[in-house]
This record gives structure tokens, C-alpha cells and sequence, in this order.
């Protein structure tokens, strides 16, 4: 079993469309198989995030993680499987996310005609229970109206 033990960017640096996570020794580790192994360098030790879309782009970069002589590499897509990676790896992202504006006044238009569509949808449920002579179905969508 692999969780994250510490995550921490040694830098971060974010340009127009990506934030990038810069890594570096004794500032990510993981647990696997109850052993900490440390993270180093090797290959891969970046990751991008689309400040957009807040995904995790490089899903084909391997991190390299070492216990004394034993070295096991780990490649993004493993990573992201892993709830307490995101969780760590979104905080530390989040305040360099594009903010999406948001609406100062509610949509009313747009609530009226969902609310006028759900109606017509209970109608056409109530009449094919009539059609279909369904009467408990019938009996719990006129308790919806």
C-alpha cells in the first residue's frame, strides 16, 4: 500500500497556463509497504498543473523514491491514484488557480425554465403510470407535484 507521507514543493512557478511544482530531495516522501522512501531527482521532478482546467498534465512522468539502496519509481498516473497526493498537491496548487468569475445575481430565467421542464417531465412521468396502469407510481409522482 503507497500513501503520501510529506509533500511539500521545494519551489513553485507558474506562468499563463500551467502551475508548476518543483520537487527536490527531503520534501516529498511516501509510504510503501510501511518503509518511508524519500524522494530524488532521477527523472522526473516536476509537476504540471493546467491552472484552468486544475489537472495534473505530465500524467507520464516517473518520480524516483529511495530507502538506502532499494530505488522505486512511481509515474504520475499512480500518483493521482492516490486521494491524500491530490488532496496535498491541490492545496498547495489552489491559490495559483485561475479564478473563474463568479455571477454576482442568481440566474432567474434560468431557474424558471428548469423549474417549467421539471414540471412538464413529473406530467409526461404521471401519464405514462396512467398508461402503463401503474397506480403506486402513479400515486408517489402526484405527491411530487
Amino acid at each position: 500500500m503507497v500513501t503520501v507521507k510529506m509533500l511539500k514543493p521545494y519551489y513553485i512557478k507558474a506562468d499563463d497556463n500551467y502551475v508548476r511544482v518543483i520537487l527536490a530531495y527531503q520534501y516529498f516522501a511516501v509510504f510503501i509497504n510501511n518503509k518511508v522512501y524519500q524522494f530524488v531527482p532521477i527523472e522526473s521532478k516536476e509537476i504540471r498543473i493546467n491552472r484552468r482546467t486544475k489537472k495534473v498534465e505530465n500524467l507520464g512522468a516517473r518520480f524516483a523514491f529511495q530507502k538506502g539502496k532499494d530505488i522505486i519509481y512511481m509515474a504520475m498516473s499512480e500518483l493521482i491514484s492516490l486521494p491524500d497526493f491530490l488532496v496535498q498537491l491541490h492545496s498547495i496548487a489552489d491559490p495559483y488557480y485561475l479564478k473563474t468569475e463568479e455571477k454576482s445575481e442568481p440566474d432567474y430565467e434560468n431557474k424558471a425554465i428548469i423549474d417549467e421542464l421539471e414540471q412538464l417531465n413529473m406530467k409526461r412521468l404521471i401519464d405514462k403510470a396512467l398508461d402503463n396502469r401503474d397506480y403506486e407510481a402513479f400515486q408517489s409522482l402526484v405527491k411530487l407535484l
